[in-house]
């Protein structure tokens, strides 16, 4: 079995797993709780969000723990519309986000709020000068995802932020859950970014996992109110196995990031070569994308025929967003980058992990060659 479909979700680490089965049957204590277990798991609740914040360089009290990367960009979106609603209702974000991005957005319109979509250009990436023609003295905030999640388009976060120094107020969200691990999210103090959202099974880590880096100063009103956990802004029991083993995942990731980058974008070269040597296949990734994620079509054929055709040989990839994929839809980002409706629907997408191996690229090529030639008689 070959599984490349890993910006759909990773499967989880053996030793994060056993990680979280230790701490659900030994550390099952409520960490609000006043009594020696409660204590406990207070005690990794605390020992996880350090070492969080120690490995994106940013305080403790900036990270705050959610279910995942959807709670994430509705809290961040939201929670600022709210908190912020007497500042201004003008909003800015992009036509290529994520579903979680953008029907939070499509929701805020609705109830009110005024919205701009910045187009992207043929690499799906925004102009700068479109953003700062956008900005108003009623915007309070700018979100922009860091890594196209179907094409691995890499949007300018840091010139964004530049731009963004002479305007203070205004809120600058970045939906990082293809990002960590992949390229470079700078954090902190040095960083304009306000916020950016974490999801834990896109790194080996358990699903209903995830976080949120809040920078301090930047308040958000909370989604979710009860018992005052996560310092008031996020109520609800917090998932004590599941942001011990999060915690770890992370921590295992970002070890040896550069040694690991080598060998998926040596996998990438490899893909891209055969690929390019087929005269009926369209690689829609930009020439510089994120090292995980290519996508990509043969001319004439959907793309979910290319996704059943590998399976039956047990190699898993997708059309393009696992949450529009069941729907058949054509992808989002390549309408918005100015891909034909017809030439979006052959897309598939292939994402690695930190797993993949030279070996399994190389038998992917080749069932890939056995399918292509199998559609000649259509071509």
């Amino acid at each position: 079995m070959i599984y490349f479909d890993n910006s759909a979700t990773t499967m989880i680490d053996s030793t994060v797993l056993e990680t979280y089965n230790k701490v659900n049957q030994l550390y099952y204590g409520n960490p609000s709780s006043l009594h020696t277990i409660g204590e406990t798991a207070s005690g990794l609740l605390k020992q996880s969000r350090s070492l969080t914040a120690d490995l994106l360089g940013v305080l403790p009290e900036e990270i705050f723990f959610t279910s995942g990367g959807t709670e994430g960009d509705n809290w961040a979106i939201k929670g600022t519309a709210i908190e912020k609603i007497s500042s201004g209702k003008h909003l800015i974000t992009t036509q290529s986000e994520h579903p979680a991005v953008l029907e939070t957005f499509k929701q805020l319109e609705l109830l009110g709020w005024d919205i701009t979509y910045l187009p992207v250009n043929q690499f799906g990436v925004i102009s700068l000068e479109d953003l700062r023609n956008a900005l108003k003295k009623d915007t309070v905030l700018v979100s922009v995802m860091a890594v196209n999640n179907e094409t691995g388009s890499i949007q300018p976060i840091e010139k964004i932020g530049r731009l963004l120094e002479a305007y203070p107020t205004v809120h600058f969200h970045v939906d990082a859950v293809q990002a960590i691990g992949k390229t470079d999210i700078k954090l902190g103090k040095t960083s304009r970014i306000d916020m950016a959202v974490f999801s834990g099974h896109k790194f080996h880590g358990p699903k209903g996992t995830g976080f949120v880096y809040i920078k301090n100063g930047r308040r958000l009103s909370p989604l979710l109110s009860g018992g005052g956990q996560e310092a008031n802004a996020r109520s609800g029991t917090e998932n004590i196995p599941g942001i011990v083993s999060m915690a770890k995942a992370l921590n295992i990731l970002l070890q040896s990031k550069k040694e690991k980058h080598l060998v998926m974008n040596q996998m990438m070269d490899m893909l891209k070569k055969d690929l390019r040597s087929r005269s009926k296949v369209t690689i829609f990734s930009p020439e510089v994308h994120a090292p995980h994620i290519l996508c990509f079509g043969i001319k004439g054929i959907r793309g979910e025929v290319i996704v059943h055709a590998l399976e039956k040989r047990e190699i898993y990839v997708s059309t393009t967003s696992a949450c529009s994929s069941k729907k058949q839809s054509e992808s989002s980002s390549l309408i918005a980058m100015g891909i034909p409706r017809k030439q979006a629907e052959t897309a598939i997408r292939v994402s690695l992990s930190e797993w993949n191996t030279v070996d399994e690229m190389a038998q992917f090529i080749d069932h890939f060659d056995e399918i292509y030639k199998g559609f000649n008689g259509i071509f």
